[in-house]
């Protein structure tokens, strides 16, 4: 284990932070000064509170650094497996005498056993009746949900996904080439799963076919474009959902993007107030995913043509909860278009 993974400066920013914890996949940093002396510790969970009180993400990690974090020195290394249970905590920073970092201790590290992650149990829904023109003229020949992403349709990769986290009740929305996608799915002999068509005999955009399901859930379900992986703890996702009581729970992607020219700021008179060499934006996108409450169906009529999104501004103007979940772009892929499909392709067959 290379420590430095988990090492970060104060004046990092948090959406870097994001990228940080996403890259080690141990959903903690650790600030340091420059002679790797323990200053503060990060979680996720700090990172995500602070997109959630819609925080400036270019902010420095010590805007939300933990300045007191837990920590044993080597001399009582013995004792870190019963020092983690006592406090609850999945990570250890272990020290020198003069509070440099000389390992770090995880769960995973020691012979306790991790508390399994928590199976998720609600129902899928996918919506998958779109003509995908942005894949044109792909789509001329197959349906968007069964375009390859390696040697396995898009909608497989979803479902795989999904099953291995606990779901076993899929729906599937279909309209454009709706016989191709449930022949592709008839040839599956043997299936962990059910899979339910729902058929779309006309078009009723991203969130109309949603009625036709209203007969079938009365939980909360998972929603999820056709074209998207995401890769998240979903039971984390949910837990937050219902605790917050939302409606729609949207995840949302932190991204951050450089803008490749000199941007010029001008006051009224058209004087220059501000120039700013390739300056960096940070913004939230959503990811085409959502945990979604059951008294979602309230919100649609019967052969309703309506995008998901306005359906989330009706809820929100019956001044109903709609979250977010914050994840790092690096957490998102999506095969919407040709680029980000070659891209998709490359990171999970590479993985």
């Amino acid at each position: 284990m290379d420590i430095n993974n988990y090492i970060v400066a104060h004046d990092l920013s948090i959406i870097d932070a994001l990228g940080r914890l996403n890259a080690c996949q141990k959903k903690i940093l650790f600030i340091c000064n420059e002679n790797k002396q323990l200053l503060a510790a990060i979680t996720d969970g700090d990172i995500r509170r602070w997109i959630l009180k819609s925080g400036d993400m270019s902010a420095p990690v010590d805007k939300i650094a933990n300045f007191n974090p837990k920590y044993l020195f080597d001399t009582d290394i013995i004792t870190a497996k019963n020092y983690m249970l006592e406090n609850s905590i999945s990570a250890l920073p272990v020290l020198n005498a003069d509070k440099t970092i000389k390992t770090i201790v995880f769960w995973t590290d020691s012979n306790i056993e991790l508390k399994p992650q928590s199976k998720i149990k609600l129902p899928v829904v996918i919506m998958a009746g779109g003509k995908g023109t942005r894949l044109y003229p792909y789509t001329k020949i197959l349906p968007k949900p069964l375009i390859p992403v390696g040697d396995i349709p898009i909608i497989e990769r979803i479902i795989e996904q999904f099953v291995k986290a606990g779901c076993k009740d899929f729906y599937v929305i279909v309209n454009y080439k709706k016989d191709m996608i449930k022949a592709y799915f008839n040839e599956i002999k043997e299936k962990s799963y059910t899979i339910t068509f729902i058929d779309e005999n006309m078009p009723l955009g991203t969130g109309g076919g949603l009625k036709l399901l209203q007969n079938y859930l009365q939980t909360d379900f998972i929603l999820t474009n056709c074209d998207i992986l995401i890769k998240a703890d979903f039971s984390d996702i949910i837990e937050q959902h219902s605790n917050k009581n939302n409606v729609v729970t949207m995840i949302c992607s932190a991204k951050k993007f450089t803008i490749p020219y000199g941007v010029v700021e001008l006051d009224k008179n058209e004087n220059i107030i501000e120039m700013k060499e390739k300056p960096t934006l940070n913004f939230l996108t959503n990811t085409g995913c959502y945990i979604v409450n059951n008294s979602v169906f309230d919100y649609i009529a019967d052969n309703e043509n309506i995008g998901f999104p306005d359906i989330i501004e009706r809820i929100k103007e019956d001044n109903k909860k709609v979250g977010i979940y914050p994840i790092h772009e690096d957490a998102w892929l999506d095969m919407g278009q040709f680029d980000e499909l070659s891209r998709m392709e490359k990171k999970l067959t590479i993985n």
